[in-house]
This record gives C-alpha cells, structure tokens and sequence, in this order.
C-alpha cells in the first residue's frame, strides 16, 4: 500500500469522496470501473485513505510478470486465469477472502474499456454471482482521471506520460458509494446474477457523473494508443 500511495502521489494528485461507514467485519465487494493500467494503484491509495486493505482480483499475466509478480502473489491478491479450466477458482478464493472479513476489488467489465467516450461498458455476471453467493455488502466505485496517468497499451507510450505527469500531475478522482439495497433481490429466479450486474453499472454510472462533470461527453485527453470500440457498451444514464 506505500507503494500504491507513494507512485499516486508521484504522478497525480488524488481526490478521494463518498462513503466510509461500511460495517466493519464484513467482507466488502469494491466494483470498480477500469479506464486505465494505474486503476489499481490509484484505487490502492484510495482504500488507504479510507483505512481499506483491498484485495485485487486480476488476470493471471500480473502474476507471473518478473517485477510485480511477486508482489501480486505474496500480497493476497487473487489470480484469475481467464478462459481456463482454473477459472473457477477465483469465485473460490473471492469468496474465501470475502468470508475472513477482506475487502475484494472487482472490476465487472472484466478488461479496461473501450467506449469512445470511458463510460463503463456492461458488466459481467460474476460479480453478480459473488455477491449472492457471500451476502457481501457490494459497494459501486467510480474513478476518474487515471486515463491520463498511463496509457491504455502501457508500457507502449508510457515514459513520455511519466515525464509529463511529474512536472503536471493529472487529478484522479475516487468515489466510494453507498452499498448496493439487495433487499428486493429474489437470488433464486433465473437471471438474478445479470439483473445484480446491472443495477451495479448503473450505481456506478451513477457515482462517475459527478467526477466528471466538466467532461460528460468526450473526455479532455484522448489517449492515442486506445482503439475506441462500442460493442460492449452499457446503457447510459442521463440527469
């Protein structure tokens, strides 16, 4: 986590608003939107400012990478091996970590989105499911300005953002919402898990207007080595 804040502090300047009376002793599901490779570390600060230790679900390759690898695997964090027979495993380990009262970063995309304009695009069901199957209280989180930090394709483009972002840091602002009300949820009709992941994006949805009010449609910096896409995109909200 002294990393996490240290290389925040280094490159951005954090902004970090919105909940901290979650109940102690639960488990706790962070749902994140993901618009940038520095996601992880800006969130990392973020949940330090709020006397959070989070515990990142993340693809496989970041576990096996020679520098951060290590960390990953000696830190808690939890390995997903996508489209493997493995794959199961990290509801496994999500769970476990849920149940001794950790605090579990998800990001329901699944990837780092491609929207043409860095609205979340529609979640997959396994947070959904995570969250039916621990009863874990399932916080909407919404981050913004970390786009500008590093590029999509880092560590292509990377040093030139790095020089920059010392002499101008970016702002990154971190929204905590309040716990998702599941209290209508019928966890035994069909499509339940969907139903969760969609009322989660646009909890999320919900939290991101605010961060980026002065960029509601087009964001300012437009990242070159991004290749905007629409497939996948989730439903707006507007107000």
């Amino acid at each position: 986590m002294m990393l996490g804040r240290g290389l925040t502090r280094l490159l951005s300047r954090l902004e970090v608003t919105g909940d901290t009376g979650y109940e102690t002793g639960h488990g706790l599901i962070l749902a994140v939107n993901h618009i940038s490779p520095f996601d992880p570390i800006a969130l990392t600060a973020a949940c330090s400012k709020r006397g959070i230790a989070p515990r990142f679900m993340a693809q496989e390759g970041l576990f096996t990478a020679r520098v951060i690898g290590p960390f990953m695997r000696h830190s808690g964090h939890i390995r997903v091996d996508r489209n493997k027979p493995t794959a199961a495993q990290a509801l496994t380990d999500a769970h476990a970590a849920l149940a001794e009262g950790s605090a579990v970063v998800v990001y329901p995309e699944g990837r780092i989105g491609l929207d043409p304009g860095l609205w979340p695009e529609r979640g997959k069901t396994g947070t959904g499911r995570l969250a039916i199957a621990t009863g874990a209280q399932l916080i909407p989180v919404a981050i913004w300005g970390s786009h500008e930090v590093l590029p999509y394709a880092a560590p292509a483009g990377m040093w030139p953002m790095i020089w920059r972002n010392v002499r101008h840091r970016p702002t990154v602002r971190v929204h905590f919402g309040p716990p998702l009300d599941l209290s209508d949820v019928d966890s035994a009709r069909p499509g339940v898990a969907q139903r969760i992941t969609d009322r989660l994006m646009d909890a999320i949805i919900e939290e991101l207007i605010p961060l980026r009010a002065e960029e509601p449609e087009t964001p300012r910096f437009v990242d070159p080595t991004r290749a905007p896409e629409t497939r996948r995109s989730h439903r707006r909200i507007v107000s």
